[in-house]
């Protein structure tokens, strides 16, 4: 018997089963080969625009996707450096030989954490609740609440043009039986799509014919915390190619070889990471597409072909893949294909991610609608959480659109829901000047502590960083930089109007031109790097933070004011159809998510809201 079982061993259940663990409970993580946890089925990489501040995210509380992808990173950037620090992100290229490895050995050596080899065939329901699972040979294992993580491998099928085969990524086995018991219990099973591109021998490749994509050399870090330095202490570039003409006028004249396009997937794809002959379709405008060739190993001879997903035949792919520059007489190790799958209408699920249908039963990943590592670790460790939580009798934990992309991606699931592979984008966040790469742990590391993922000696690191920038912030407000020679021949040389008299340091790094480096020479400051950061950005854009704040207070405001449990939205008087059917469907919890519902327009909530008051002071 044990207290949670998580089934599946990607992303999402990585961090859900650490997170249980943590949190004091026994915990068995189920996987179809434990050698390969936190694979990487699509490109070798985590973060992006967006996805790396939810890695930073993770890491702030207490996950530990962004401490594997440290140890086993073979190259960083920092995306938009150049832009504001709303758009900024790190994203790395892994070695995903060594990610898996490193993941398995740190679930090995995790307390209450137990590892087993197999494929869950059904969950036993007793009361409608969930109290186990049923293996294929009939062994029950029981436990308190399971966690389904089971990514790609619902029912899946493998296309390449009109060829189909009943197999999960990588050949991997797929599950049918949760699928089929699933839609049973009354779940909105949906079918979804993705893919992913060719892999090519890197020694038969001919660089020379693509440009240098190297890697930044400053030591960038997804985790917060120390001891997590790179394995391989090396930074292996990329390299950039472009389809051509003659590689789209292959794609159109096959079009119907396409096994998207031929009618053999019903699956809905992913909008923002199409396949090849999408991107031909759709931008029948442009001449040629990016091409990416990205190493997915120190220890293979191996490179991923980013870009270039498709589901043609393999005799169609390997013409197309010799028209791409460089790749003329490469060897094809495997060849793209498209996957589909089920998985569930996120609406099926509370904010904490337990299911509305079966209590104690959490989902987290691509399970639910999404796509991405980033955003499948996020949901599992919010689920883990969420899960350890009710098992302890305590309230979920709920992160508001204002405190986290991994709140709005949740928000926007449970609330809107989604018809196609879910992508978190810098756009769907309405406060991200808030929700930045660099202060994810002072939004969420508090959180992480309260729940028991963050330690004293990490809690007390936070407390010490705040300080910190209060202390360094004062000193900048009461510090003049002096107007000398040497200061302003200094100010000068950056492109900034020469002082005609001494500043305060804190008015001086609100120029655009200066940063805080510049202040830290100025003033000849021994202060680290990330509390000065932290300054500037309080600087520069105070008035917009401000402004997104009081913002942020309405919407705060809105999401602390309940919508009872049992209410009868039949009794509502005076609300649209479309806004009752929605609030019956989605039952939200709160009127700010009933606000945030498609369709659902101002009058309608103000009527609701009414109604809330009145019928909780007649309770």
């Amino acid at each position: 018997m044990y207290d949670v079982i998580v089934v599946g061993g990607g992303h999402a259940g990585c961090e859900a089963c650490l997170a249980t663990a943590k949190m004091g409970f026994s915990t068995l993580l189920i996987s179809g080969n434990l050698n390969m946890l936190g694979s990487m089925p699509c490109n070798p990489s985590i973060g992006g625009p967006a996805k790396g501040i939810v890695v930073r995210e993770i890491d702030a509380l207490g996950g530990y996707q962004g401490k594997n992808a440290d140890l086993c990173q073979i190259q960083m950037k920092m995306l938009n450096s150049s832009k504001g620090p709303a758009v900024r992100a790190l994203r790395s290229q892994e070695d995903k030989v060594v990610y898996s490895r490193e993941m398995l050995r740190h679930l090995k050596s995790t307390e209450n954490l137990s590892l087993m080899e197999g494929y869950v065939d059904k969950i036993i329901i007793e009361d409608k609740k969930a109290c186990g699972v049923i293996m294929p040979d009939g062994e029950e294992i029981r436990a308190k609440a399971v966690i389904l993580t089971t990514g790609t491998y619902l029912n899946s099928k493998i296309f390449r043009g009109h060829v189909v085969t009943v197999s999960g990524p990588e050949d991997q086995p797929t599950s049918t039986g949760i699928s089929a018991q699933l839609k049973e219990l009354g779940f909105d099973v949906r079918r979804l799509k993705t893919g992913t591109p060719p892999r090519i021998k890197s020694s038969t490749i001919d660089f020379s014919a693509s440009s240098l994509e190297p890697g930044d050399t400053y030591l960038y870090r997804f985790s917060f915390d120390e001891g997590y330095d790179q394995i391989n202490k090396v930074s292996v570039p990329c390299h950039l190619t472009y389809t051509n003409k003659e590689i789209h006028k292959l794609i159109m004249d096959n079009l119907d070889e396409s096994a998207m396009y031929g009618g053999v997937i019903t699956g809905v794809g992913p909008r923002y990471c199409p396949s090849i002959e999408t991107k031909v379709v759709r931008f029948s405008d442009k001449d040629r597409h990016q091409i990416f060739l990205e190493p997915e190993s120190l220890s293979w001879d191996q490179t991923y072909v980013q870009g270039f997903s498709t589901s043609m035949p393999v005799e169609l792919q390997d013409k197309m893949i010799r028209l791409i520059p460089g790749l003329e007489n490469c060897e094809v190790v495997q060849y793209s294909y498209a996957i589909e799958y089920d998985s569930i209408n996120p609406l099926n699920l509370w904010p904490s991610l337990e299911t509305k249908i079966i209590d104690n039963l959490f989902c987290g990943g691509q399970i639910n609608g999404t796509s991405g590592y980033e955003e499948a670790a996020c949901q599992g460790l919010m689920a883990g959480i969420n899960c350890g939580l009710k098992l302890q009798g305590k309230e979920p934990l709920v992160l508001r659109r204002d405190e986290a992309y991994i709140g709005v991606l949740i928000d926007d699931l449970v609330t809107k829901g989604t018809d196609e592979p879910y992508r978190l984008l810098t756009s769907r966040a309405e406060y991200r000047l808030l929700l930045r790469h660099d202060n994810a742990d002072l939004r969420l590391r508090e959180y992480g502590y309260q729940v028991g993922l963050i330690s004293n000696e990490q809690h007390n690191r936070l407390l010490s960083k705040i300080k910190s920038i209060e202390e360094v912030t004062t000193l900048l407000h009461t510090t003049n930089v002096v107007m000398n020679d040497r200061n302003n021949d200094y100010i000068a040389s950056k492109g900034s109007s020469r002082l005609l008299e001494s500043i305060k340091a804190y008015e001086l790094l609100k120029r655009p031109e200066i940063d805080y480096l510049d202040i830290k020479y100025l003033l000849e400051l021994d202060i680290e790097d990330e509390i000065l950061e932290q300054v500037e950005i309080e600087a520069k854009y105070k008035g917009y933070i401000d402004k997104a704040l009081n913002q942020a207070k309405h919407l705060a405001m809105l999401d602390l004011k309940p919508i009872p449990d049992d209410i009868d939205y039949s009794k509502v008087d005076n609300i649209a159809l479309e806004a009752r059917e929605k609030f019956e469907s989605i039952r939200p919890k709160t009127i700010g998510q009933a606000s945030r519902i498609s369709g659902v327009n101002p009058a309608d909530i103000a009527v609701l809201s009414v109604y809330c008051e009145t019928y909780m002071r007649r309770k």
